[in-house]
């Protein structure tokens, strides 16, 4: 078969199984099956024949796909800011809203010294290691209740380089988040609400951890723990769903947190929440 045929019949599966972008992934794909070659190169060489491992492992990778396992989790990494991440079933795929995320975060520490940052369900590590990434004075350490989750973190900080300024810790939220330390609190927790769980893509819905989806009240105890976790003037970084800025706007004003703003994604929909902790304690 070759190449030209494999990424026609590709995309016609995918497409039938109900794949978005059908073509673009057929050829991530297919340049996967090929020794990682670049997805350009595949246009230089549509005659040329796909070897008989290549078949199979091309074949086999669209049919994982047309059962709507995610993208991200068949390639096995994912790009994230500046960074490329090791992506598998053991952690919520990084996406581009909580890139913005980052960008608030950074812009917090930015005129810290030596900021010392927490973030909260550290997932791939994501947050944790582009921070460290983009702010090489940052000390990062990253909390996760999922011992695979922190694993998987732990194989990322081993590609990014950045060892000796992220500290991974598995911690369970509901012991808090220590005492008065940290200039940044910043984290990205479940939000998704059990009744919209099946409105959800096969891909979110069906393979990414539900742990790390579905709100269980994270927001609001990431917020509470942050007032003892942040020193006088540091800040609260959260993700939030769409439709929650204003919920998640009125929770930081009632624990006492000030100059509390929301930022918009790029779609113009509520996904950052902002606060800074003023003197004192709850």
């Amino acid at each position: 078969m070759t190449l030209g045929d494999a990424l026609a019949r590709a995309t016609a599966r995918l497409a039938e199984a109900g794949v978005d972008s059908a073509r673009l992934e057929a050829e991530l794909l297919l340049a996967k099956a090929c020794d990682d070659c670049a997805r350009a190169l595949l246009y230089a060489e549509l005659d040329r024949e796909l070897n008989d491992e290549q078949t199979a492992a091309f074949d086999a990778n669209v049919s994982r796909r047309e059962q709507r396992e995610p993208l991200a989790y068949i390639l096995g990494e994912w790009g994230f800011r500046r960074l490329t991440l090791k992506t598998d079933s053991r952690a919520l795929i990084p996406r581009p809203e909580t890139e913005i995320v980052v960008e608030r975060a950074l812009d917090h520490i930015r005129d810290v010294e030596e900021p010392s940052v927490l973030d909260v369900g550290t997932g791939t590590g994501a947050i944790a290691l582009a921070i460290a990434d983009e702010s090489p004075a940052a000390r990062v350490t990253a909390v996760d209740v999922s011992p695979d989750a922190l694993a998987l973190a732990r194989e990322n900080l081993e590609l990014t380089g950045v060892n000796g300024r992220v500290r991974l810790v598995e911690h369970d939220l509901t012991s808090g988040l220590g005492d008065g330390n940290f200039d940044l609190v910043v984290s990205n927790p479940p939000y998704v609400e059990p009744e919209e769980l099946l409105t959800l893509q096969p891909e979110v819905r069906d393979w990414e951890p539900h742990v790390a989806l579905v709100a269980s009240g994270a927001t609001e105890a990431v917020a509470r723990a942050a007032t003892q976790a942040l020193r006088p003037g540091g800040w609260l970084v959260l993700e939030t769903a769409a439709c929650s800025g204003e919920r998640v706007r009125s929770l930081l004003d009632e624990l006492g947190y000030d100059h509390v703003t929301i930022t918009p994604d790029l779609a113009g929909r509520d996904r950052v929440v902002e606060g800074k902790w003023r003197d004192g304690r709850l």
